[in-house]
């Protein structure tokens, strides 16, 4: 029995303050110390330990806009990326089901980064032995930390948008031993999507009201802006309009790479996003605004926050405090960047104003990124400061709202219609269920199986010490 490793619940994951004392003492204490203790697991929160949200208020001199905009960053999270919470529930949600086994299966996490990352992390804690398959192209440091949770690494060719390429791969690796290889794809298991429903969208909804107890925003979240990979994270909309019926759910995808916007395809560098398919988990009949986002754009934004020119210019010519400038440096990286100019359309393209807050997240920070920065500044030259204030205004204060489309009855279901080539054609699904998915009741039964699920984790944790 000692084999099987369990972490929280869906509610402490949202308010670690109810986790038992003595764990989360534990587990606040490994933190820092021991990283890769199992106990971390029980960190796996939107929430530090002190209990405050990690989130930021982007500058309105930065944004050009008047609404706020505020990030939930994920930097500190076991792994550094909110991922490790879709990759624990999951893989929590399988062994709970009795379709993982640590005693018996090797787990494939196919991935484009941070799923595979939190993958490697939270599989090889629950003594899992995984493997990870990432395209080729990725950043040196998404290789670098996967092999460093003990995971074995496999590349595929191409980059971010080259998802086929994975799930063959891991087809492949199946049908050689079908009996121990168990293949958790993020694209399609239901975990995902409520860890972000639950976690992400409560958190969001309360980020919310703390904010409004501080003067920004009147309570409420006009929208929630996310970009797509595994189209997890925007989960955390369907909760938001169910709170607020009024409430904007924003999608966001590469311009290189518009599959949803115009059914097209191509490569692009916004890494974790934008992955040439739209996803069994997204429900794509409740978002309300597609918006497109320039690759190059979030590499130069991303150098702007993250390089000493970029800060000169942002304290010196915009007068924003050295504290929050030094701050953004530590929270983004590239698809966060991307969030944040896609939360700067919403706000334009709706008109809204100082009470209206708009909420997206940062899923990763600058250490992955290094090596795209370097690759940047050989391509393009050094950034000095004339270059970083002319991103400051092109980028983010002068964000364009082009490639925009509504979400009307008509293009919701031209949306929802493509994932058939994906899922019917390629990875078994039926026309029944495809259809099934354009009515909310089908989402809303997904997320009403969580009470079921923590009542279930609970009484199975309540036999094991470990």
């Amino acid at each position: 029995m000692s084999d099987f490793i369990y972490g929280p619940t869906y509610s402490e994951m949202l308010h670690p303050e109810t986790i038992q004392p003595g764990i989360r003492k534990r587990a606040i204490e490994a933190m820092t110390k021991d990283p890769l203790d199992p106990i971390n697991l029980f960190n796996i929160s939107w929430r530090d330990q002190h209990n405050r949200l990690r989130a930021e208020v982007v500058p309105p001199e930065l944004t050009g806009v008047d609404a706020p905009i505020a990030v939930l960053y994920a930097k500190d999270f076991p792994t550094g990326s909110h991922k490790v919470g879709a990759t624990y529930t999951v893989l929590m949600e399988n062994q709970i089901e009795g379709r993982t086994n640590p005693r018996k299966h090797t787990l494939i996490w196919p991935s484009t980064g941070n799923y595979g990352i939190g993958g490697a992390w939270v599989g090889c804690r629950m003594k899992f032995d995984c493997i990870v398959i990432l395209p080729e192209e990725m950043s040196q440091e998404r290789f670098d930390i996967v092999e460093g949770y003990g995971a074995r690494l496999i590349k595929t060719p191409g980059c971010e948008s080259n998802v086929k390429e994975i799930y063959d791969k891991s087809k492949e690796l199946q049908a050689q031993d079908p009996d121990r290889i168990r293949i958790l794809n993020q694209f399609s298991e239901l975990g995902n999507y409520r860890f972000h429903y639950h976690v992400t969208g409560n958190s969001v909804a309360e980020l919310a009201r703390e904010l409004q107890q501080k003067g920004i925003g009147d309570g409420r979240a006009a929208a929630f802006v996310s970009s797509m990979g595994s189209s997890g994270t925007i989960a955390a909309g369907d909760r938001l309009k169910q709170l607020w019926p009024d409430h904007k759910v924003v999608g966001l995808e590469p311009i290189q790479c518009p599959t949803i916007y115009s059914n097209g395809y191509g490569g692009h560098n916004i890494q974790g996003i934008g992955d040439k398919h739209v996803t069994w988990i997204h429900n794509v009949m409740n978002m309300d605004m597609l918006a497109c986002i320039d690759d190059r754009e979030c590499e130069e934004g991303l150098q702007l926050l993250t390089e000493e020119a970029g800060w000169n210019v942002l304290v010196k010519r915009y007068g924003i405090a050295e504290e929050k400038v030094k701050k953004l440096s530590e929270i983004f990286g590239l698809s966060g960047i991307c969030n944040v100019l896609g939360a700067i359309k919403a706000a334009r393209f709706y008109g809204f104003g100082k009470k209206d807050l708009v909420v997206t997240v940062c899923t990763d920070a600058i250490d992955r990124y290094y090596t795209e920065m370097a690759k940047l500044t050989a391509r393009a030259g050094a950034m000095d400061e004339k270059m970083a204030f002319m991103r400051a205004e092109a980028v983010f204060r002068r964000q364009k709202l082009d490639y925009i489309q509504e979400g009307t009855t008509e293009i919701r279901k031209r949306w929802h219609h493509l994932k058939y080539y994906t899922w019917v054609e390629q990875q078994g699904k039926t026309v029944q269920e495809l259809n099934a998915q354009m009515s909310q009741d089908w989402w809303i039964r997904e997320q009403n199986q969580i009470g079921q699920i923590e009542k279930q984790l609970v009484a199975i944790r309540s036999g094991f010490s470990g």
